[in-house]
């Protein structure tokens, strides 16, 4: 039976969901062991699902450094006898995956939609084909948010790292957040876009972003009003931007170019709101509202307000 590594990560005093997802996943396909890499993240560490806990909490890992974190996995996995890594396709996750493949030799499955004993599927030319692998080597693979339910937490049993942390030239000198209240659009369960429609980053700041805060969820942006300079390019959503899969995804004002359905076709429900009724983007949409949308969206966001 195979032997399987989650790496989870630690929010606060939580585990992401994202991790709970993937050890969801990882039950099903052998003995699993977590590992929550960091600085004080035993309180959070010890809710992740897995039977078997390892914690790596040391002030030097304080910050996210690839050299140090993929040290830490490959000594957990010769430790352990561990043959496949599963960890989110989250933003540390993207980065720090194919470093730990690289390092260990392994190979490398990025972004999966589908995960399990029999196999991993991931999207491939922006989410037109589906691409079915079956490695019979040992593997590290990244989960696409929202792809499974998340996973109880399990207090099984928990060790403290004891191997040795390197070393490295990287310095995290401060880290800046993105403003309070802000969801990061990977890992948001709701994901509020803007596109061409608004016609001004104004109009972006008046509709998008209030909408966005009301459903706690995240705000996106298409690659027209990014490129336009209304938003920043950590706002896009698209194959040159960022894979979103929320639970409901808003296409407010975006006609639905095949660069932006490629970063958004897999959401679970899809509601879009454009006045042109024959704009692709209904073409994927579950809902379809078409009107204008300086109508709409004050009447949406008064209503979910109340």
């Amino acid at each position: 039976m195979s032997s399987i590594l989650v790496i989870g990560e630690a929010e606060g005093t939580e585990i992401k969901n994202i991790s709970q997802q993937v050890s969801a996943v990882a039950a099903g396909m052998g003995d699993v062991v977590g590992l929550v890499i960091g600085k004080n993240i035993s309180d959070a560490g010890m809710k992740l699902a897995t039977a078997k806990i390892i914690l790596a909490d040391d002030e030097k890992l304080e910050y996210y450094d690839p050299v140090k974190f993929s040290s830490v996995i490959s000594q957990v996995v010769e430790q352990n006898s561990i043959t496949k890594i599963l960890m989110g396709a989250t933003t540390m996750g993207k980065d720090l995956g194919p470093r730990v493949a690289a390092e260990l030799g392994w190979g490398y499955l990025g972004d999966c939609l589908e995960a399990g004993s029999e196999g991993f599927v991931r999207p491939t030319f922006a989410g037109k084909v589906l691409a079915k692998s079956n490695p019979e080597g040992s593997i590290v693979v990244s989960i696409r948010n929202n792809a499974y339910p998340a996973g109880e937490s399990w207090s099984g049993s928990v060790e403290n790292f004891s191997g040795n942390i390197p070393d490295s030239t990287t310095n995290t000198v401060s880290i800046e957040k993105g403003g309070n209240g802000t969801v990061e659009l990977t890992e948001a369960s709701i994901v509020v876009s803007g596109g061409r429609g608004l016609e001004s980053p104004e109009n972006y700041d008046e509709h998008i972003r209030p909408l966005a805060s009301v459903l706690n969820a995240a705000a996106g942006a298409s690659r027209a009003i990014v490129d336009a300079g209304w938003v920043p390019h950590s706002h896009q959503v698209g194959q040159t931007g960022k894979t979103v899969t929320p639970d409901l995804y808003l296409a407010i004002g975006i006609s639905g170019a095949i660069q932006h359905l490629g970063g958004m076709s897999g959401s679970k429900c899809i509601v879009a709101i454009n006045k042109d009724p024959d704009a692709p983007i209904f073409k994927v949409a579950d809902y379809g509202i078409i009107g204008n949308l300086f109508d709409i969206v004050p009447v949406l966001k008064s209503k979910l307000s109340n």
